[in-house]
């Protein structure tokens, strides 16, 4: 091994970071190449034609396999099963209706009525976006098949039932 004249100074050892450069590039250049970046996803939602005299303008609702989410303020809906004014609706916040949902549906199925079950979503105008769009992500995961927004024909008796909890 040949000795370095460093002129009487102690000589350290040159360390050369060029590998370990070139191990950083290549796991970048890999982490970057495998990383899946995940996209919004769009959920396409059809409102009915208002043409009622078509007759396949018209869904038939059963009372006992159709519930009513109304979408209010404050994080909250009011939600009812059958027709409107015979009970009163419940109200919970946005993130605890999913579990009344399947609860609704297991009865509904188990009650014998041939039929899906319904659920009806109804945005009134203290409700916001971002509530809509939790609504519908939440029936999609449960996998409701049939759902209508219906944000036109909000009846009297459903407002003064909001508007007497504080949601409207």
């Amino acid at each position: 091994m040949a000795e370095l004249n460093t002129g009487g100074k102690k000589a350290t050892p040159r360390v050369d970071m060029t590998p370990m450069v070139d191990l950083m590039f290549l796991l970048v250049t890999f982490f970057i190449l495998t990383t899946s970046i995940s996209t919004p996803q769009a959920m396409d939602i059809a409102k009915p034609d208002k043409n009622e005299k078509l007759p396949e303008n018209r869904l038939e609702l059963k009372a006992s396999k159709t519930m009513t989410i109304l979408l209010g303020k404050k994080d909250k809906v009011a939600w009812y099963m059958g027709v409107a004014g015979e009970t009163a609706p419940n109200i919970e916040s946005v993130s605890q209706v999913g579990e009344s949902i399947v609860k609704n549906r297991k009865t509904a199925d188990a009650s014998g009525v041939a039929g899906d079950f319904v659920v009806l979503v109804k945005p009134t105008s203290g409700s916001t976006f971002q509530n809509f769009v939790d609504i519908m992500d939440e029936l999609e995961i449960l996998k409701v098949k049939v759902r209508q927004i219906d944000d036109d024909n909000i009846l009297d008796n459903e407002k003064q039932a909001m508007k007497e909890q504080g949601i409207l």
